[in-house]
């Protein structure tokens, strides 16, 4: 492998999307902050279309990962939002985002970063509208006695203006590096890895086939976990080895929408029905836009402005693209840090006859090691509670019954080992 030219793709990639990713970012801590699960949830009660489409277009902008939407959308369920508008956000909100959705314009260009969001609404309404159609259970989802949504800011509205933008970019630059920034880069080293190893005319076959070429995609990329903003390099770089825009498209997609852990806990907490609604949904909508990218747009609309770029082929690197990198960088390298540093502290906590270690199911990010805590720091009897993600555990330190934390976790959208 010839490195300088990986470490030149992997540059090039990175000085392009690094811009767009930190306003993204930005953005995603504002609306952390400011926009409340509470406010959403009385726009999503009832049934017919409106609510199905509300809860898309509210969850369209938010930055949440397939794995960390769920215990959102649980909260929302448990605040009386309908099933098929429960549905309709967890299909939208996972595909895009406010920092997706600027990568991908500093990546494929506007026409991707536009059709990428209208496909997510499309998608949720069809599977909502479905919902509202063929599943008409209608059992209560539990109540906690405290919400245990991911999204929230706990006592936000007792904080000043200033404490709230201050905790907007403390949210956006960290919490939000922290929960996307391992899928991030690896998106990014197995681009660059594209580009460098796999030979021009590999794909060029199975590009003449794009509709067997998407079922392919859909195939490798459902059960795989990858975020909104991870997929967005890797889809560039198969897109510049000879795959149609059509079949990156499916990839950008159908990958951050579901993935085989998260599939498993839908399926508890909303039913089998649902979660089949869910996934055809998924595939169904990506398939079909990638279809009309490929047959019925033109061509010329689809082809990134990077390809160049990543090619490794006089390349310059801009001061202002610069610095944004090597501050993503900086915040990346902190964020690991800081998650060794939170898993060796609770590694070396004693375990004494008041603390208990409980394995749990289904977390893949820093939005669900914050909703395991606060569920679970919520319980009568629990004086503390820490979650290590890597080991899938938490340490719960008090007088509390197993099954009380069972049910808070399972009601979170999670699932314990019994």
């Amino acid at each position: 492998m010839n490195f300088s030219h990986f470490i030149i793709s992997l540059l090039s990639i990175v000085n392009e999307m690094s811009p767009y990713i930190l306003l993204g970012f930005l953005i995603a801590g504002f609306l952390h902050v400011f926009v409340k699960p509470s406010m959403m949830s009385r726009h999503l009660s009832g049934h017919g279309w409106k609510p199905v489409f509300k809860a898309a277009m509210l969850g369209i902008p938010l930055p949440l990962c397939s794995c960390g939407v769920l215990p959102t959308a649980v909260s929302l369920r448990r605040q009386g939002a309908s099933k098929g508008a429960s549905t309709s956000f967890l299909i939208a909100t996972p595909q895009t985002g406010v920092d997706s959705i600027a990568a991908t314009y500093s990546l494929l260009g506007l026409p991707f970063a536009i059709i990428r969001p209208v496909a997510a609404l499309v998608g949720a309404m069809m599977g909502g509208l479905a919902v509202n159609k063929f599943d008409k259970s209608t059992e209560q989802v539990q109540t906690l006695a405290e919400e245990s949504d991911c999204c929230s800011v706990e006592s936000s509205e007792s904080l000043s203006m200033r404490q709230k933008l201050i905790e907007s970019v403390r949210y956006g630059l960290v919490d939000m590096v922290a929960s996307v920034g391992k899928w991030l880069v690896i998106g990014l080293i197995v681009a660059a890895l594209i580009t460098v190893l796999v030979p021009d005319n590999l794909f060029i076959s199975l590009s003449k086939y794009p509709l067997l070429a998407m079922l392919v995609m859909v195939v490798v990329s459902v059960p795989m976990y990858i975020c909104a903003t991870g997929s967005i390099p890797i889809a560039l770089s198969l897109i510049c080895k000879g795959l149609t825009p059509g079949v990156g498209f499916v990839l950008l997609m159908a990958g951050p929408a579901a993935n085989f852990a998260s599939v498993m806990i839908l399926n508890k907490s909303m039913g089998r029905k649902s979660t089949f609604i869910y996934i055809l949904s998924v595939v169904v909508t990506a398939m079909m836009f990638g279809l009309a990218i490929d047959y019925l747009l033109p061509r010329h609309w689809f082809m990134p402005d990077a390809a160049p770029a990543i090619a490794g082929c006089h390349v310059s690197f801009g001061i202002f693209e610069t610095l944004c990198s090597l501050l993503l960088a900086g915040l990346l390298i902190y964020s690991a840090f800081k998650s060794k540093s939170h898993k060796h502290n609770h590694s070396t906590e004693n375990i004494d006859n008041m603390t208990k270690e409980y394995q749990i199911k289904g977390m893949a990010c820093a939005h669900c090691r914050a909703t395991i805590e606060k569920v679970i720091s919520s319980l009568p009897g629990v004086s503390s509670v820490t979650v290590d993600l890597g080991a899938g555990k938490a340490i719960v330190e008090g007088d509390v019954a197993p099954a009380l934390i069972r049910d808070a976790v399972y009601n979170a959208g999670f699932t314990m080992d019994e």
